[in-house]
């Protein structure tokens, strides 16, 4: 699953403003799949979603789908850690938490917060994806953890590029 050269730049464009967010980049500091961080999650997830898109042409509206790929982790904390409770419930609760981020710190639109709100499904069952973008993120979210916990990969090139 490789990107282009043009479609990498693209990727980059449609990403700008949210990679250079401050607290976009917090998500580099806590883990999420075996040693890959929160950030690398959402940006394999991103690549992944856009390149399932372009290849398979599917016709999803492309910032929607490589903005709610990105943020739909965008949740800012440790789930690992025991102290403070958010580990409990960890899958059923992030995904409203990371939309209600994304939708503060961005004021994103509908599309993106379903996708963000969903990506979790079949483990929430009542939160199930509708659109063409959040289906496509809710499989992509699924293939890249798999990939990244079964591999357990840091830095370097993507794991689901």
């Amino acid at each position: 699953m490789r990107l282009t050269h043009t479609e990498r730049n693209h990727l980059r464009t449609l990403l700008a403003r949210y990679l250079s967010d401050e607290q976009v980049q917090q998500m580099r500091q806590y883990t999420q799949h075996g040693a890959v961080s929160t950030y690398d999650h959402c940006a394999n997830v991103a690549r992944v979603s856009y390149w399932a898109n372009r290849r398979l042409k599917l016709g999803a509206d492309e910032q929607a789908l490589v903005t709610g790929a990105l943020l739909h982790d965008f949740y800012l904390y440790d789930w690992h850690r025991k102290g403070d409770g958010t580990h409990r419930l960890h899958g059923f609760r992030h995904a409203a938490r990371a939309c209600e981020n994304a939708r503060k710190q961005f004021g994103i639109g509908l599309r993106e917060q379903e996708i963000i709100r969903t990506h979790m499904w079949p483990l929430t069952l009542r939160a199930v994806p509708m659109s063409r973008e959040a289906c496509i993120v809710c499989a992509a979210d699924k293939y890249c953890s798999l990939m990244e916990t079964l591999f357990r990969r840091t830095g370097g090139a993507p794991i689901c590029a």
